[in-house]
């Protein structure tokens, strides 16, 4: 379980650090298969069966293949797929992220201390910030996407560690959930690409009256 607390930390300091889309994307994949691996970890130590590997097998399912493919195929008909931002804007996310670290470590120190987990708990609410940062320091609905995905993720790491497995009713909803959200997502970035040329949510304030 360490490896794959340090593997994600590492993925999500990476994202703080892409500008482009398609290698946004794949890191989101792989961030999401590592959350996957995590939920079959924890399925094994609490005696396997299908509600132990249902998770992992939906979080493959769902997270690591089709929606990485539905965000691929907007990416490809993008003239630019690379993000809007400068250098410096990438520098902060990487500081809001290392900052997201440190005071979750802090909060699961203060709340809960010398709780077992602590680690992946702390990665855990350090992807949910991450996550919101990307979704407020970048322009590009794109990003955007990723990271309320990433804040997801981090989110359902959380519940499943913190209740040591959700029932499979709410666990079926979660994904259905975000599963519509990023097929919404999808069609109305798309449409903004049709009518705009790009997906640069800054050109939605042309529709201010």
């Amino acid at each position: 379980m360490e490896y794959l607390v340090v593997a994600l930390m590492i993925i999500v300091f990476l994202q703080t650090r892409f500008m482009e889309l398609r290698r946004s994307t794949l890191c989101l994949a792989l961030q999401s298969a590592l959350i996957a691996a995590t939920c079959l970890v924890v399925g094994i130590a609490h005696g396997g069966g299908l509600h132990g590997f249902l998770p992992g097998i939906l979080t493959i399912v769902v997270k690591v293949i089709c929606i990485p493919y539905a965000i691929l195929r907007v990416v490809k008909d993008l003239k630019d797929e690379r993000e809007i931002v400068s250098d410096i804007n990438v520098n902060y996310s990487t500081a809001v992220a290392a900052a997201s670290l440190g005071m979750s470590y802090m909060v699961i120190d203060r709340i809960m201390p010398n709780i077992a987990g602590r680690d992946i708990l702390a990665t855990s609410m350090f992807i949910i910030m991450t996550g919101l940062a990307l979704i407020v320091m970048r322009s590009r609905a794109i990003m955007q996407m990723i990271g309320m995905i990433t804040m997801e993720n981090g989110i359902y790491l959380l519940g499943l560690i913190m209740t040591e497995g959700l029932p499979i009713i709410i666990e079926l909803g979660i994904f259905l959930d975000v599963l519509i959200a990023v097929v919404i997502l999808v069609i109305l970035t798309s449409r903004l690409r049709l009518n705009f040329n790009t997906t640069d949510t800054n050109v939605l304030d042309k529709l201010k009256g």
